[in-house]
């Protein structure tokens, strides 16, 4: 597996900003929009929850269970940036990522962040 099925963030080419800071810098904001958030619930493969548990009784990653995860919070963040721009929104500030879980049955992943316009300085 490459390093892109463990990690994730925003691309180079995005038009919205998101940063998990407070401000931009180089940027200054010119209106605040509001809070945005982008949710997913992924449910749990049989087949990854039978390997899960038998690699938790030896130890070590639970590869397949990370990538999932990864997917998630990619798709969350995907979402998040599109309320953002749908809000007439180019940058998000403070983005968080909220994970819980839901009713035994999957993983919510929640990114959060407060939608913004914003200029270069």
């Amino acid at each position: 597996m490459s390093i892109e099925d463990y990690g994730g963030g925003q691309g180079t080419q995005s038009d919205v900003l998101v940063v998990t800071t407070n401000d931009a810098p180089g940027y200054r904001v010119d209106r605040v929009i509001g809070e945005v958030f982008g949710l997913t619930v992924r449910s749990r493969h049989l087949g990854s929850q039978i390997g899960a548990g038998l690699k938790s009784m030896i130890g070590g990653e639970l590869k397949g269970l990370t990538k999932t995860l990864v997917e998630t919070r990619n798709q969350a963040m995907e979402r998040l940036v599109e309320q953002a721009k749908a809000r007439g929104a180019n940058g998000v500030l403070m983005m968080r990522f909220d994970v819980t879980e839901a009713a035994d049955v999957g993983t919510e992943v929640c990114a959060y962040g407060t939608a913004v316009v914003l200029s270069k300085e």
